[in-house]
C-alpha cells in the first residue's frame, strides 16, 4: 500500500495541452488555430475601429503569441 503511494506522488502532471501536442496532427490544427487567431486580432489592432476594445486585444495577442511559442518547444511524434 505504502508503494502505491510513493508511485502516485512521483507520477509527473501532464496538461491536456501536451497530451494533445504530441500528436502530429492535434499539434498543425492547434498551430493553425492560433496562427489565425493572432492574424486576426492584428488586423483589428491595425484597423483601429474598436479603441474600447485595443487594451483586451492587446492582451489576448500577447497570449496568443506565447501559446505560439509554447507549440513550437514540443516536437509531435
Amino acid at each position: 500500500m505504502e508503494n502505491q503511494k510513493k508511485k502516485k506522488k512521483n507520477a509527473e502532471f501532464v496538461f491536456e495541452l501536451e497530451k494533445e501536442l504530441g500528436i502530429t496532427k492535434k499539434h498543425q490544427e492547434i498551430k493553425k488555430r492560433a496562427e489565425a487567431k493572432l492574424q486576426k486580432l492584428k488586423e483589428r489592432l491595425r484597423s483601429g475601429s474598436e479603441k474600447e476594445e485595443f487594451d483586451r486585444y492587446g492582451v489576448l495577442l500577447h497570449g496568443y503569441a506565447s501559446l505560439l511559442k509554447v507549440i513550437s518547444r514540443f516536437s509531435p511524434k
